[in-house]
This record gives C-alpha cells, structure tokens and sequence, in this order.
C-alpha cells in the first residue's frame, strides 16, 4: 500500500511506492538530481524517474559493435526489454493504453540527434507518442495515481477496473513512444488523465543503491536514487518482524 511521508523542503508529502521491478535498474532523470526532473511540468512529469535494466556490469546491452555508433539497434539487445514491471503498490487500474509500437534503440548521436528534433512534433501527436504504451493505477487511500510508461508493445496483462497488489507483474519493460532505449518510466501525480495531470514527490521503499561511481552498495529504507545509481528492490519485513 502505497504511504505519505514529508516532503523534503516542500509544502507537498511524498507518496511512498515500490520499485516497480525486480533486479538492477539505472537510474535517470531522477528528481533528486532536479525538478522538473525530465526538464518540463508536462504530463505530470515534474518528479518522474527513468530506470534503464542493466547487469552487474552497469551495461544497458549485451554488446557494442558498429551500430551502436552509427545506426540504430534492436530492442532485443538491452537487457530492460521484456522484463516484468510490476505493481508499485495496491490499487486499482484506471486508464490502460497498449497501442504502440516497440522501436529499435539509439546510442549513437547520428541518430540521437534527429531523433530529438521531433520530440514537438511527437508531443503534437498526442500522451500516446510521448508515453508510449502506459496504465495507471489509482493508489489506495491517498488520492494519488502512479503512471508506468514504455511499456512493450502487446505485454499489459490488467485491464481497467482490475484490482491489483504489490508486486503484482502487470506488463514488460519496452521501447514504445518517447523512447530511445528500453527503459520504464514512473511518475505519481494528481490525475489519472495525463494530458492535464500534475506530478506529485514520491520516494521509494526499501532498495539498495550503488550510487554513480561508488564499488559498495547502502540500503535506503525510503528515498530516491541518486542520478546514475544503479539500484535494487530488497524485501520489505513483515509487520512485527524487524530488519
């Protein structure tokens, strides 16, 4: 269940989740590097957070050769693409989109480049070309909803109305809509229409964190990762049970 804590330095509270996956994931644009963190108050993204799959290498792929400097390449190369996403707390499905289509990666700036020149024209074609294939899961007790996006294309297993808990596999990691490898995106905001959606602070219980250049790991009860930790969900005890 998802739970408020006090928000540092701000009037607003911060909605507890959990990290919607299992395993290393990097993170990016996290809100603790700034705010907006994805750089606009866009689509309820002012504290959103990106997490790319990774291995205990840090490497998002499983190989680097020509077209990872000069052409695009498959999805199927990032270790992300096609890992379960999971429910980050209990809720209840309100708004699911899976109509998009996976596309193939970018590391190169040949066509990183071009790719970020239509970034407008994407946002003028509407939530879907930006988010990609997405659900939302309205959390219990607090008025808040959670937004997972990138999903992959045809992997959303929930339907609207569908009750779900946490750690519950609700659909897999993919490259869909504003997306230049695979990689999940989560947001808490006011709304559960993201056209008009306001983000919300969130923080994340109970993870390790290998912060960016660091060899040993610390262990977060509840926070956000720092801008390039590489982070992974511990369990969280029972009730009565301690650490």
């Amino acid at each position: 269940m998802a739970e408020r804590l006090p928000s540092r330095g701000s009037g607003n509270r911060e909605i507890v989740i959990s990290l919607p996956f299992a395993g290393l994931w990097l993170a990016r644009n996290s809100p603790a590097r700034r705010v907006p963190s994805h750089g606009t108050d866009l689509l309820g993204e002012r504290y959103a957070i990106d997490f790319i799959g990774v291995d205990h290498r840090r490497r998002t792929a499983d190989r680097r050769d020509w077209r990872t400097f000069l052409a695009t390449e498959p999805a199927e190369r990032f270790f992300a693409f096609g890992r379960s996403i999971l429910a980050p707390s209990d809720g209840i499905v309100v708004d699911v989109h899976d109509a998009e289509i996976d596309h193939v990666g970018r590391r190169s700036q040949l066509t990183l480049v071009p790719y970020a020149l239509g970034q407008l024209t994407r946002l003028r074609q509407g939530v879907g070309a930006v988010a990609g294939n997405y659900l939302i899961i309205s959390l219990r007790d607090n008025g808040a909803f959670v937004a997972l996006a990138h999903l992959r294309a045809g992997s959303v297993r929930v339907a609207i109305g569908e009750e779900v808990t946490t750690g519950q596999a609700v659909a897999d990691c993919g490259n869909s809509g504003n997306s230049t490898q695979p990689h999940v995106h989560v947001q808490v905001m006011d709304s559960p229409d993201l056209s008009i959606a306001r983000g919300v602070p969130m923080a994340f219980r109970r993870f390790r964190e290998w912060p960016r250049g660091a060899k040993h790991f610390q262990v977060n009860e509840s926070g956000l990762p720092g801008e390039g930790a590489v982070v992974e969900p511990l369990p969280v005890p029972a009730a009565g049970m301690g650490l």
